[in-house]
């Protein structure tokens, strides 16, 4: 493959949505790194199926709740492809349904690590790369968000949506920070959509129980979400950055 071609890194790309983003991104052309924390079959399985489409991937282990883990993925894609062109931050954990006054301080600390903390960590690893203050060529960041940052998730996963909170913050900061270096930085904002994170969340009915208070008395699926995160890589979105886009399908 032409050494031109675009690489492009999802963390959590092994599973839903992040999995969707690799497979239509090695769609689009880029050459793709697959990360995961646990789950090395079915990140090798993304790859596969990139690989039979005829595209180039490779899958990469990597807590994104370690900063160890974090430097040394970003410096795998390095060896592997030599540039990046596009990062989406995507890994992130729900936990089990329950109030705040039932949250103890080791369920938010693990929250915040791995959902902000790990985010803040990755972005600042893509940008070090793509910056052209650091000699980069540029490109194109996409931070997963949720509607729960919106509507807070009272009684179920309010730690949940504080941290996609940040994330919205940060990503209307990063945006205007390094936008004159060539980055351009947005995020996605997906509502209920069918992925095995409900069922992280020990909560396998979700979707079936919310569709019919949906305004598409629907659930998305990841290749909707997975559209518009491409879509903001792309240069058909060149002069969008700070944006949150909504893929919640009303709500």
């Amino acid at each position: 493959m032409s050494e031109a071609q675009k690489v492009l890194l999802v963390t959590g790309g092994s599973r839903g949505i992040g999995a969707a983003v690799c497979r239509l991104g090695a769609q689009a052309g880029y050459r793709v790194a697959v990360n995961y924390v646990s789950n090395q079959a079915a990140a090798e399985t993304v790859v596969a199926d990139i690989k039979a489409g005829g595209g180039e991937a490779f899958a990469v282990r990597g807590d994104v709740g370690r900063e160890t883990d974090i430097v040394a993925m970003f410096g795998a894609v390095d060896r592997a492809f030599g540039r990046l062109d596009a990062f989406v931050n995507n890994a992130g954990i729900v936990d089990v349904k329950a109030r705040v006054d039932e949250m103890d301080v080791a369920r938010l600390e693990r929250m915040m690590r791995i959902n902000v903390t790990g985010s803040f960590l990755c972005a600042r690893e893509a940008v070090k790369r793509m910056s052209t203050r650091h000699g980069g060529r540029g490109g194109a960041i996409v931070n997963l968000s949720s509607a729960a940052a919106r509507l807070g998730a009272p009684g179920e996963y309010v730690d949940y949506a504080a941290s996609k909170g940040a994330i919205d913050t940060m990503t209307i900061g990063l945006a205007r920070e390094v936008v004159s270096e060539g980055i351009r930085v947005n995020a996605v904002s997906p509502g209920i959509t069918e992925t095995e994170i409900h069922a992280s969340g020990c909560q396998p009915d979700r979707v079936a129980r919310m569709q019919d208070l949906l305004p598409m008395k629907r659930a998305g699926t990841s290749d909707e979400v997975a559209s518009a995160v491409l879509y903001l890589l792309s240069d058909a979105a060149s002069y969008i950055t700070g944006a949150i886009l909504n893929v919640s399908g009303g709500r």
